[in-house]
């Protein structure tokens, strides 16, 4: 946007070039902070009814892209080439899901049924004081006092 510091008459006008200027600053930080998703981590059981959870997870994943968040549901994306009944691959998947968690700005946590796994993801959540937030099996929003 091209402001000019001189008025229609050919005055030099610093208070109106400074306030329009300020204007046009302000719309582009609405644009950018309108554009702005935070990287939230989704947590929910992956072992056991290994379809059905994944099925969970991409809901989940759904629910928080649709709350204007970037999710990552890690729990998707590595069993795609790593094997989870390995013992190795399935320890350094975890250690892959915890540097994701440290690069995300919240942890939302879904379901009842929190996995073994899903208990360490929290705990490192809170050592390192992230944000957690709780969500039922049907996204709703429960209260945790944790």
């Amino acid at each position: 946007m091209g402001i000019d510091k001189f008025n229609s008459e050919g005055y030099y006008d610093p208070t109106t070039y400074t306030a329009l200027t300020n204007i046009h600053r302000d719309e582009m930080a609405a644009e950018r902070r309108a554009a702005y998703r935070p990287l939230v981590y989704i947590c929910s059981p992956y072992a056991g009814d290994i379809s059905k959870n994944v099925e969970n997870a991409r809901k989940y994943s759904r629910f928080a892209f649709e709350q204007n968040t970037i999710p990552l549901a890690a729990h998707l994306l590595f069993p795609q080439f790593m094997d989870d009944e390995d013992p190795a691959e399935r320890e350094a998947a975890m250690h892959f899901n915890y540097v994701l968690l440290g690069k995300c700005e919240e942890l939302w946590v879904f379901g009842d049924n929190v996995s073994q796994g899903m208990t360490h993801e929290i705990s490192i959540a809170k050592k390192r004081r992230q944000k957690i937030r709780y969500f039922s099996e049907d996204c709703k929003e429960v209260n945790k006092d944790a």
